[in-house]
């Protein structure tokens, strides 16, 4: 019998939300396809066997149409999105208008950790220009005092304490932040120096940081690689999944929550996610994947980009437990389109 077939760029039948060329397409061992599982979807049996057909036609749209209201149907491990929404939240974000839109101007001014050093790097580039080191970086003497504004003395003095700052990446927020505002064509060199850029000055002229921070948001989900922050593995799907965080958020950080509720939703919604983390002797990938999650989408995206409150639990230099809280600012960047 001929059976129906999922196209490559079609969402997953599995209901995983990525594409079928991303997931099960070519798992010989797995059902790959609600569409085409005919002879090997028990669940499908069951429902065809209740059918009578009168052609090959019938059998396809019948499939068709099971296919379809599977992949519409809202999933618990999802937080009530389906198969379907999750595949265009994932793959086609920021076309995605009935699902999600993003403000291209906040309605107020935005408080952000990124926004802080931005303000900072543009102050201190000003009308003249910032001359680079050698190497092409930020001054020392700059980046010192950039840390200090950011940190206040006494943090200051702890981060410094096995290690002066002696070059940018010392300071690698500001560091980020540089690379983000290049890639975003808010800074660039010219001529020997740093400079404002002419898209740069006019957004800041005009609606100021709220008109910057939606093209410092879009440029670090696309283009920064967020893995550049740290030594876990490359995962790249923490990052394509950035706005299945953020639905997250929107439903259930009203609360302060432990980060453990991010990882789990996470796993939970995605465990194939795992497939991704390479073998280590000393850690299983479960440990390595719950670590890289939170360092880089709860601490370094959510956080750095003043999207939530991302709170240590206790004192310690190296705490890697937090309670995470939406802020106002997220509300404000994305809505969601969903209705309950």
């Amino acid at each position: 019998m001929r059976t129906p077939t999922v196209g490559r760029n079609d969402p997953c039948p599995c209901g995983s939300g990525k594409k079928h060329k991303h997931c099960c397409l070519g798992k010989d061992e797995q059902v790959t396809s609600v569409r085409g599982a005919v002879e090997t979807s028990e669940t499908l049996r069951r429902v065809l066997g209740n059918q009578r057909f009168n052609s090959l036609e019938e059998v396809q749209a019948f499939v068709e149409q099971h296919a379809q209201q599977q992949n519409q149907k809202a999933l618990d491990e999802f937080h009530g999105l389906s198969p379907e929404q999750m595949h265009y939240l994932l793959n086609f974000p920021f076309t995605s208008p009935q699902l999600a839109r993003f403000a291209e101007v906040l309605d107020n001014t935005p408080t952000a950790p990124i926004l802080t050093l931005f303000e900072l790097l543009t102050g201190a580039i000003g009308a003249q220009g910032l001359k680079p080191t050698a190497k092409g970086n930020l001054p020392q003497k700059f980046v010192r005092e950039a840390a200090l504004a950011y940190w206040g003395e006494q943090k200051y003095r702890e981060n410094t304490r096995f290690g002066g700052i002696n070059r940018e990446d010392d300071f690698l927020d500001l560091h980020v932040t540089r690379l983000v505002a290049e890639l975003a064509g808010m800074i660039r060199k010219y001529k020997g120096r740093f400079i404002l850029s002419r898209d740069c000055r006019t957004l800041l002229a005009g609606d100021g940081l709220a008109g910057v921070y939606p093209r410092l948001f879009r440029t670090y989900v696309e283009q920064f690689n967020w893995g550049y922050w740290d030594r876990y593995p490359e995962i790249r799907f923490i990052q394509q999944a950035f706005l299945f965080t953020l639905y997250l958020l929107t439903r259930h950080g009203d609360a302060r929550l432990p980060h453990e509720f991010y990882e789990n939703s996470f796993l939970r919604a995605f465990p194939m996610v795992l497939n991704e983390v390479p073998p280590e002797p000393y850690s299983e990938p479960e440990k390595i994947f719950r670590n890289c999650y939170t360092w880089r989408t709860l601490v370094h995206f959510v956080g750095f980009l003043g999207l939530a409150e991302v709170e240590p639990v206790t004192e310690e230099r190296f705490c890697h437990r937090y309670r995470v809280r939406a802020l106002p600012l997220l509300a404000e960047t994305v809505q969601f389109q969903l209705s309950e």
